[in-house]
C-alpha cells in the first residue's frame, strides 16, 4: 500500500480518486488520479484498478442538502443579509476610523503547502510610447492560485466530502457535475457569493489578551489544549471584551497572535534567513477555532468566520483540532452550512484600538467559477 500522508510543516499535496466507478461491492474505486491539495490521510492501492478507497457518508445520511435557502442556493449564509442587520451595523460606526484587514500580496510570504505568487512587470515599459507626448504603460503578469493565497476568502468551490456518490460540495453538488470542470466550478463558483456580499457586524475575539499571550500550535486534539479556542472561550471573550452576545448575521474573527509570525508591517525589513524561519514556523500548524466553537457559531447563525492564520480553525496534533479529525470546522462550516472562512487578517490597528466591534464590508472578487478570492476588507469603526 502507498501511504499519502501531509507533512505537518508544509501541507503538501496528496493524490485522491478523481474519476471513480463502483465495485461489485458497490465501493468507489481508482480509475484515474487526480492531483489535489488536501488534508488528511489517504491510502490508494499500488495499482490503478479495483482498489477501494474509503468514503464518508454523513453528507448524504444527514441530508446536508437542499440547504434551508432551497436546492438552487449557490451563496450559502451570506443570504441572512437583511436591510435591517446592514442599517444596525452601520450605527458600528462612531469615530469615523477605518481599518484594511488586507495583508500584502507578495512572492517571499508564507503559502499552504506548494501553492505560491509570481507576479512580473512584463517589458518596463509594457506598452507604447503613443503619440507627440510619448505615453507609455506597465501591466502585471500574475501566476497563482488566486483564490487561495495570502488574505483568502474560501468559497463554495473549495471544500468537499468523498462519498459513495462523488465528491459532495455545498448544497449537494459533486465535483462530477457536467458544469462543473476544469475551467470553473460552475455553481459552486465564488462569484455567486460576491453577488451579494458582505456588510455585516463585526466580532473580533482578541485571543491574546485573553490567554495573556499568543496561542500555541496546539499540541493535543483535547478542548483543554491552550491552542485551541473552544465554545466557552468565545463566550467568555465575548463577556470579557463587553460585547453584545454573537447573533445571526455576524462576521466573527479570532485574533490568535499566531499571524504576527508573518508580520504586516515589519516583514519586509526581515533577512532572507529570517523570512524562511518564519515561513516554517508560520506553517507549521495553527492556534484557532475548536469544533465546539465553530458548532456554537453556526448554531448563533453567524454568516462568516475567521482569522489571522492561515486556516482559521486549530491544526496541530495530526492536522487535527479537539478532535482527530483535519479541518473539521472547514467541512462543518462551509460544505455543510455554506458559513465561508476568510484567512490571513490584518488585525493591528483593530487590537491596538481595542476595536472589537465594528462595521464589517468586503466581497470576493467576481471570477466565474473560482474556489476563493483574495481581497482587502474594510472594518469600520
Amino acid at each position: 500500500m502507498i501511504m499519502c500522508r501531509p507533512d505537518r510543516a508544509t501541507c503538501r499535496n496528496e493524490y485522491v480518486a478523481h474519476r471513480k466507478a463502483k465495485d461489485q461491492k458497490g465501493r468507489i474505486t481508482v480509475r484515474y488520479l487526480h492531483r489535489i491539495a488536501i488534508a488528511g490521510t489517504i491510502t490508494l492501492g499500488a495499482t490503478l484498478s479495483g482498489q477501494a478507497l474509503a468514503v464518508n457518508d454523513e453528507p448524504l445520511t444527514d441530508n446536508w442538502a437542499p440547504s434551508e435557502w432551497g436546492p438552487d442556493d449557490k451563496a450559502g449564509s451570506v443570504n441572512r443579509t437583511t436591510s435591517e442587520l446592514v442599517l444596525k451595523a452601520v450605527k458600528l460606526v462612531k469615530l469615523g476610523k477605518v481599518a484594511t484587514l488586507g495583508k500584502v500580496y507578495q512572492q517571499d510570504a508564507p503559502f499552504f503547502g506548494s501553492r505560491g505568487w509570481r507576479m512580473t512587470i512584463p517589458g518596463l515599459p509594457t506598452g507604447g510610447p503613443f503619440g507627440p507626448a510619448e505615453v507609455y504603460y506597465n501591466d502585471e503578469f500574475l501566476s497563482t492560485e488566486i483564490g487561495q493565497v495570502g488574505t483568502q476568502f474560501d468559497g463554495p468551490g473549495h471544500i468537499g466530502i468523498l462519498t459513495s456518490k462523488g465528491l459532495f460540495h455545498y448544497n449537494g453538488r459533486f465535483l462530477e457535475d457536467p458544469d462543473i470542470g476544469t475551467y470553473g466550478m460552475g455553481p459552486l463558483g465564488v462569484e455567486h457569493v460576491a453577488k451579494i456580499g458582505f456588510v455585516c457586524r463585526g466580532v473580533l475575539l482578541d485571543a491574546v489578551a485573553y490567554r495573556g499571550g499568543p496561542l500555541p500550535i496546539p499540541v493535543e486534539n483535547n478542548m483543554t489544549d491552550p491552542g485551541i479556542i473552544t465554545e466557552e472561550d468565545v463566550k467568555k471573550m465575548v463577556s470579557i471584551q463587553g460585547l453584545a452576545p454573537i447573533g445571526e448575521g455576524d462576521c466573527v474573527f479570532l485574533y490568535s497572535g499566531h499571524g504576527d509570525i508573518w508580520h504586516p508591517s515589519l516583514w519586509d525589513t526581515f533577512d532572507a534567513a529570517e523570512k524562511a524561519k518564519r515561513v516554517a514556523a508560520f506553517n507549521a500548524g495553527e492556534p484557532g477555532f475548536g469544533i465546539s466553537a465553530c458548532e456554537y457559531m453556526a448554531e448563533r447563525k453567524i454568516i462568516l468566520w475567521g482569522s489571522d492564520t492561515w486556516g482559521s480553525e486549530a491544526v496541530g496534533k495530526g492536522f487535527g483540532g479537539e478532535n482527530p479529525q483535519p479541518f473539521e470546522c472547514h467541512f462543518r462550516m462551509m460544505t455543510k452550512r455554506g458559513i465561508w472562512n476568510l484567512e490571513n487578517l490584518d488585525f493591528s490597528q483593530l487590537v491596538a484600538d481595542k476595536a472589537y466591534e465594528f462595521l464589517f464590508v468586503w466581497s470576493p472578487l467576481k471570477m466565474k467559477g473560482a474556489t476563493g478570492s483574495p481581497g482587502n476588507p474594510v472594518a469600520l469603526y
